[in-house]
Parts: structure tokens; C-alpha cells; sequence
């Protein structure tokens, strides 16, 4: 099969050893059953930033949205928040975000790369004046953590 048909990998855990980021925009995921966290980067400025809050279900029309997103700032690469216990292990959320992640992947034959996202939703509240959790303010916190690993 020539390389321009290759199949590309599915989504990757990050690691160390990831090839260089191209340069361009990012869009990072916070995937919950109710909500999900969108946020927009730049490899150039190095941020990541807050970008709208989109509903878990209906799933066609979660996935139309996105695609317009993705239409929209085309992204060269997608990151979503890995749900770990607080140990790293996994649990239920984890193989939800994992699905979520190859389904983005496969609907969209983009590079998705999956984020430790512990405490990222703490980490929102901290940023924010009110209590409740922020799903696109945690995609942001998720997206920044990447970034800045890279």
C-alpha cells in the first residue's frame, strides 16, 4: 500500500519521545456523558484557551458540531483528557474518554493524542470565580498541559 494510503495510528497516550508538534492550531476535548469541554491552541503562542461547551448527546449532533469546529480552525492536531483515578489507573470514565478519543479519530482521520487530565477540573475551579466546574475552562487546562510538555 503506497504511504499516501497508509492508515494512520489510532489515538496515541502521550509520551515521552513524540515526534516535534507541526506548528498550528489545536483543539483539546474534555469528554463527560453530559458535557464536553472544547478548547482552542496555538503551537506558535504556546496558550490554550476556553472555546465552547458542547452537549454529550445527541451523539449526531455532537459530532456535526465538532466537525464544523474542526471546518472551522482546522486543527493539525486533537487532544483529549485521559480520566485516571488519582493513582493513574484506570476506571469506567477512562474507557469512555478512550472511545470518544477513536471515534474523533476515525470520524475525522486527524491525529488525536490522549492527556492525563487528573485534577484538571480542579484546576478550572481554581481559575474561575464561581464553584462550578467549567468543562471548556478544563479542555483549556488540559490543552495547556500538552502544549507545555511540548
Amino acid at each position: 500500500m503506497p504511504d499516501s494510503q497508509a492508515a494512520r495510528p489510532g489515538p496515541q497516550q502521550q509520551a515521552t519521545g513524540l515526534p516535534a508538534l507541526a506548528d498550528g492550531t489545536l483543539l483539546g476535548f474534555d469528554f463527560g456523558t453530559r458535557r464536553i469541554g472544547v478548547a482552542l491552541g496555538n503551537t506558535i503562542t504556546r496558550q490554550a484557551r476556553p472555546l465552547e461547551i458542547l452537549a454529550s448527546e445527541p451523539i449526531a449532533p455532537r459530532f456535526a458540531r465538532i466537525g464544523a469546529l474542526l471546518a472551522e480552525w482546522q486543527p493539525v492536531l486533537l487532544v483529549v483528557g485521559l480520566a485516571l483515578d488519582t493513582d493513574g489507573g484506570e476506571q469506567e470514565a477512562t474507557r469512555r474518554c478512550r472511545r470518544f478519543a477513536n471515534q474523533l479519530h476515525g470520524r475525522f482521520r486527524l491525529p488525536v493524542i490522549l492527556q492525563d487530565e487528573r485534577h484538571s477540573s480542579l484546576e478550572a475551579q481554581a481559575l474561575q470565580a464561581r464553584h462550578a466546574p467549567d468543562d471548556a475552562l478544563a479542555a483549556a487546562v488540559i490543552l495547556q498541559r500538552y502544549l507545555d510538555a511540548h
